[in-house]
């Protein structure tokens, strides 16, 4: 076990070194070196993933010195098989993509080079390692976006990500510092077993060793995983090469759940940081989701689709949901690089025909003309409010009896019920000549969704946290005032029901449906298209940086 543990993330590092070797012999040929370490390290991490399902219980490999240990337990396992196949995908796909780019060869070594770091990134059994792995993808990932050394753009945006993320490995440094200082090792698990021993241990200036920690990788994630305020690189590197685009954002920006999960021993202990992570989730997720809508280029759109789903996925973790949030990631990956590896032909598509057939679902999102027989709204209010709670509960219920006793199941059913209510309301404007036919297929399609997305989530919660009690106290830590939770619940609940009421009573006639767009709403319009002002305050911060740095340059005589 110890031989395969090791050998995964050195396969493609002895693939970058022969791809490298080779090529003034091979020429472009030396890839298929590239290509055969990809199948070899997929097939190596899918028989491991098979040892973890069997029952083999983890291991911790000890390389001999303080650093350069590997972790074999689930959550590595799962994380390698996933890292080995998106980046199988992307460099089968840029064999062709990438063949008329200069450093064709140099290309499939820096992705081979990546694919390592993030593999021992995932396994990294010290903070030694985890922080050099840490480290390294941020490199490689800067060389990676400023593959065409031509692309003035991709230069710029490509050294941007580089700063915030040498930003974002701050706060992960100095967690391993409080880390060490405290328990005075770098061994993860023994780490975690010592915190276990002593949870109220204390550092620095007497503060909490927990929730210290608990913060710092928070910060270290968000920056990694493109959180509000820190989201900024994530739209703007889409210069790079596509399947680079495809790599960061099926991979790489999801760094940020793993590490969450990979501290979740930490967050155990710690009282008030996971609600901060969930405020920061979700403002991300609403901001992203918003900016989403209002972008006209399908890879910055893209991008900041990818931002909203990370804010949704530290929303997760932020309610408790920590195995929650790694099957989304994992979704989300498989998803969006299939997304990006898409656009070009999507575009190319676009450009000889749009391909939108002109049936009752183009007329009412494009054309905007009303349906022509509107159903009773008090029936339909009552559907759409009803039934997708309906759905949601009694699926839970079924795989999990005691939901109700997890605040943060409570949330995330919360957030469901929302989606569904949405998806029938949108159904309610949509004309056909048989709506309780078509309220029938969207119920039976959204339900079928809904268990499946339940029975694999639990089977993840299962996977990643054996222990019922450990994953309650996960819960737990995310838990606030069961009377306050109530009241919040319950007062947001109410606000809804209002409101889709009065979505659905203002839409019982056609002629109602006509508004006017006052000045507040091209006012919020102008906001969006400016995305917040956030890189302008970022500009204006920079250039009042050089000029106070040319002003001290003056009065110093420095130059």
């Amino acid at each position: 076990m110890d031989q395969l543990i090791i050998l995964l993330p050195t396969l493609p590092l002895l693939s970058a070194l022969l791809t490298h070797l080779s090529a003034p012999l091979l020429g472009n040929q030396a890839i298929r070196i590239s290509l055969t370490s990809g199948v070899l390290t997929l097939l190596l991490a899918a028989v491991l993933l098979g040892f973890a399902l069997s029952g083999q219980t983890a291991q911790w490999h000890d390389s001999g010195s303080a650093w350069g240990s590997l972790l074999f337990d689930p959550l590595s396992v799962l994380m390698s098989l996933v890292i080995a196949g998106i980046s199988l995908i992307v460099r089968l796909y840029s064999v062709r993509y990438m063949v008329e780019e200069k450093g064709y060869v140099r290309f499939f070594v820096l992705l081979d080079l990546m694919t390592a770091a993030l593999l021992v990134m995932v396994a990294a059994g010290d903070l030694i390692t985890l922080l050099i792995a840490w480290h390294l993808i941020g490199v490689l990932l800067y060389f990676l976006l400023g593959h065409d050394m031509r692309s003035t753009a991709a230069y710029r945006y490509g050294f941007w990500t580089f700063i915030t993320y040498r930003l974002g490995d701050l706060p992960l440094i100095l967690a391993a510092v409080v880390l060490f200082h405290t328990y005075e090792t770098w061994s993860l698990p023994l780490i975690f077993e010592r915190m276990a021993a002593n949870p109220a241990a204390l550092t620095f200036f007497n503060i909490p060793v927990a929730e210290a920690v608990g913060a710092l990788v928070a910060m270290a994630a968000f920056a990694r995983s493109a959180q509000f305020l820190l989201h900024t690189w994530l739209p703007y590197t889409m210069e790079g090469p596509t399947p680079v685009s495809a790599l960061m954002h099926a991979g790489i920006v999801n760094a940020g759940g793993f590490l969450i999960n990979r501290f979740a021993p930490v967050y155990v202990h710690t009282d008030g940081v996971l609600h901060w992570v969930f405020i920061v989730g979700l403002i991300t997720a609403v901001i992203g989701s918003v900016l989403m809508l209002s972008q006209n280029d399908i890879k910055k759109s893209l991008g900041y689709s990818t931002m909203g789903q990370m804010g949704f996925m530290i929303m997760e973790c932020g309610v408790g949901a920590f195995s929650l949030a790694v099957f989304h990631l994992i979704a989300h990956g498989l998803f969006k690089g299939t997304l990006f590896l898409g656009t070009g032909g999507v575009i190319n598509e676009a450009r000889h025909n749009d391909g939108v057939p002109k049936d009752d679902l183009y007329t009412f999102i494009v054309e905007r003309k009303p349906p022509t027989n509107r159903q009773p709204w008090l029936i339909m209010a009552i559907i759409t409010l009803a039934v997708p709670v309906l759905v949601l509960v009694l699926s839970h219920l079924w795989v999990a009896p005691d939901l109700f006793h997890k605040q943060g199941a409570i949330v995330l059913l919360f957030f469901g019920w929302v989606t569904g209510a949405q998806l029938l309301f949108s159904t309610y404007h949509m004309s056909s000549q048989n709506p309780w036919r078509l309220f029938t297929l969207i119920i039976f399609s959204f339900t079928v969704v809904v268990i499946g997305y339940t029975l694999i989530s639990h089977m993840f919660d299962v996977f990643l946290y054996p222990d019922p009690a450990f994953a309650k106290q996960l819960y737990a830590a995310a838990g606030i005032d069961v009377g306050w939770f109530d009241v919040l619940i319950g007062l947001i609940t109410a606000i809804i029901v209002l409101g889709w009421l009065r979505a659905y009573y203002a839409e019982r006639s056609t002629k109602q449906r006509k508004t006017q767009h006052g000045g507040w709403w091209m006012d919020f319009y102008a906001l969006i298209s400016r995305e917040f002002y956030v890189i302008d305050l970022y500009a204006w911060l920079t250039r009042h940086l050089l000029a106070t740095s040319a002003r001290l340059n003056t009065w110093l005589k420095w130059g």
